[in-house]
């Protein structure tokens, strides 16, 4: 027996020992992108511009540069014993802007540095990380905007036991559900409002859900437009200006519904904010004519239509050489029938966006809406050093480009550069003459400086960088809007950037979105009450039951798209929780309570620990001045709460939401 027990001893020694072996992996050599929470791209072996890092003048052949404040999680679950690194300003940094690095471990700060400057030498960091779970990195710096705070984790080193390597944070909270699925009576959930130019294409599609078939109707349609009875679309002309109040109607065995319609035909258009779908977060540069027609199938298919959602757009990357009748750019071999692929999205009631900058190439290096040369002539040398050319060039093309798009009746125009008031007043002229009402929007990071430009140019403009599928990228695109709130309105959108739900491929290959369920929740909440652009960045096609339940609440898409288009402002912060409050035109409120913890006040603040709870919250509504009685309706769960003076007490989870509409009584 003796010797039995001994043979087993012996067989699993290897395995033992294995175990308890320890190896240094650099941080280098993971796929670094996928733990980075922050926005910037971060960089391994380099610094975050792709140039040699460097610290007062060493060199580092590996670490990892990263940009502005920094947040890199990793899920180590006690198999790591050591965290060492060299950390510092990069010699191409910022020279003004100082900057403090932790490492964080289970909520603990294990290394805190100096106030790191510009030409300090690295310090060293070197942590014992037995029994971590989980591992952060911090690079805080207040940088406002400010470009190329580049920093580094300069020969940055961890050694782990046995085989494992880190992993990404668990993200494995239940998708809990709470919008009941529509009855199969009638219900109208398109926009009440519409706006459109005199004599330019009209298209609005009647949105509702209900068993199909469904009949429509409309009475007192302006002259110049037809309904199709079965589809709910509405096409034609309209050349006389004016407000018309149409009726609409849509029924079907189990029974009718109606809504009334106020058709503006002026020089407003985008009365409401866009709501509909970007291929950007999707494919990036693998988009092509197959997977937009998918994509506009799938709007259909998953029933989002039903819901409102509208727009299929088209982001980088679709251009090829400039040509044609109007000498425009013109569409790549991955769009072997542009024209063709436009008629068919708007033979479904949708419509149909492009991508387009005024520089001589895009940000993804394709042809551009300027040249050096009189007619446009994209060279090899700039296609091979495309980088080099993200400027306006001498000659310019907007006219041009405009009149293309307008022929192929394109109604959606992303332009996107580094925003200046010349480029966008020239675009936007040209838009206008163009003959087609074509959705105006300006992207990225457009200066508040010129608020007031914006909303007389655009339809919308980007109020920050790109978003990445993070807490803290939303909490910077979104919670931080409220000076911005006084320009947005009818006509005129601030657009936080994309939507990141689902399956993303922002800054890394495609992945769930990172934000737990509940961030999804105040996601999709405070976009609403935001009046914030809804545009889906996954591929349609990929939708959970979750996330399409999350874009399918109808009462949730109305706050969004009420025709006052009020943006809702942050009217108090209290115990971690922020209050936005938003004017409806009915009379009403949309309010949004958003569990933000002490996010950002704190180094630990930044990471998600597995332990954070929810909160218990007592909401004075005299404090907002909304004295007297109020029914109150979660429109999450489409469910009346009651009669309500004073005071209200609700549990909101950890990131979470409670959205709630309030009537006075």
């Amino acid at each position: 027996m003796k010797i039995n027990i001994l043979l087993t001893f012996l067989l699993f020694l290897p395995g033992i020992l294995s175990a308890q072996e320890t190896r240094p992996i650099w941080l280098d050599d993971l796929t670094i992108k996928s733990f980075s929470e922050g926005i910037p791209a971060v960089l391994g072996k380099t610094n975050a511009a792709g140039d040699s890092m460097r610290i007062a003048g060493r060199v580092f052949k590996h670490g990892v540069g990263v940009g502005s404040t920094s947040i890199l999680s990793f899920f180590l679950n006690g198999h790591a014993q050591s965290f060492s690194a060299m950390v510092g300003v990069d010699d191409q940094g910022n020279k003004t802007l100082p900057r403090k690095f932790y490492v964080i471990g289970d909520r603990k700060i294990l290394f805190e540095s100096q106030e790191m400057k510009w030409g300090d030498p690295a310090q060293k960091v070197e942590v014992n990380l037995q029994g971590v779970k989980r591992l952060g990195l911090l690079v805080k710096i207040n940088d406002q905007g400010v470009n190329q705070t580049y920093s580094n984790w300069a020969d940055a080193q961890m050694v782990m036991q046995g085989t494992y390597l880190p992993e990404n944070m668990p993200n494995t909270d239940e998708k809990y559900i709470l919008t009941p699925t529509p009855g199969n009576a009638p219900r109208i959930n398109s926009p009440k409002v519409f706006g459109a130019r005199p004599g330019n294409p009209f298209l609005y599609t009647i949105a509702a859900t209900g068993q199909r078939p469904l009949v429509f109707s409309a009475k007192k349609l302006p002259s110049g437009l037809e309904l199709d009875p079965k589809t709910g679309i509405i096409t034609g002309k309209v050349n006389q200006r004016g407000t018309y109040v149409v009726g609409l109607k849509a029924k079907n065995q189990f029974g009718a519904t109606a809504q009334t319609l106020t058709i503006k035909i002026g020089d407003t258009i985008a009365l409401t904010p866009p709501i509909g779908w970007n291929g950007w977060n999707s494919w990036a540069r693998n988009i092509d004519q197959g997977k937009v027609i998918a994509s506009a199938d799938a709007m259909v298919k998953m029933g989002l239509n039903q819901h409102g959602w509208t727009y299929i757009n088209i982001d980088d990357a679709w251009q090829g050489q400039r040509g044609g009748p109007f000498n425009a750019i013109q569409p790549n071999e991955k769009f072997p029938d542009f024209k063709g692929m436009v008629d068919y999205i708007h033979s479904l009631g949708l419509k149909a966006g492009i991508y387009s900058t005024p520089m001589i190439t895009s940000y993804a290096g394709y042809v551009g809406g300027s040249s050096n040369f009189e007619k446009g002539e994209i060279t090899d040398s700039i296609i091979q050093n495309k980088r080099a050319f993200r400027y306006v060039g001498k000659y310019r093309f907007e006219t041009n480009d405009a009149r293309q798009m307008a022929a192929w009746g394109i109604d959606y125009l992303k332009y996107d550069w580094r925003i200046e008031v010349e480029s966008a007043a020239r675009m936007s002229t040209a838009l206008q003459q163009s003959g087609r009402d074509i959705f105006y929007s300006i992207s990225n990071s457009a200066p508040f400086a010129n608020a007031k430009d914006w909303m007389h140019l655009c339809n919308s403009w980007r109020t920050g960088p790109d978003i990445r599928d993070s807490w803290y990228s939303l909490y910077v695109s979104a919670f931080t809007l409220d000076k911005w709130a006084p320009y947005g309105g009818p006509g005129h959108w601030n657009d936080p950037d994309m939507m990141i739900l689902g399956n993303v491929t922002t800054g890394s290959p495609v992945h769930p979105t990172r934000l737990t369920p509940d961030e999804q929740y105040s996601h999709v909440s405070l976009f609403s009450l935001l009046s914030a652009p809804l545009l889906i960045g996954c591929p349609i096609e990929q939708l959970d039951a979750f996330t399409l339940n999350l874009l399918t609440n109808d009462e949730v898409i109305a706050i969004d798209q009420d025709p006052l288009g009020r943006s809702a402002r942050l009217v108090a912060t209290e115990n971690g929780v922020q209050i936005w409050l938003k004017s409806l035109a009915d009379g009403s409120h949309a309010l949004g309570l958003f569990n933000v913890g002490d996010f950002s006040q704190t180094p630990a603040s930044y990471f998600r620990w597995g332990d954070e709870q929810p909160v218990n919250f007592t909401l004075d509504l005299t404090k907002l001045g909304l004295n007297g009685k109020y029914e109150l309706r979660d429109v999450w769960r489409q469910k009346d709460l009651g009669a309500f003076s004073g005071k209200f007490q609700t549990t909101i989870r950890h990131h979470g939401v409670v959205m709630l509409k309030l009537s006075s009584n």
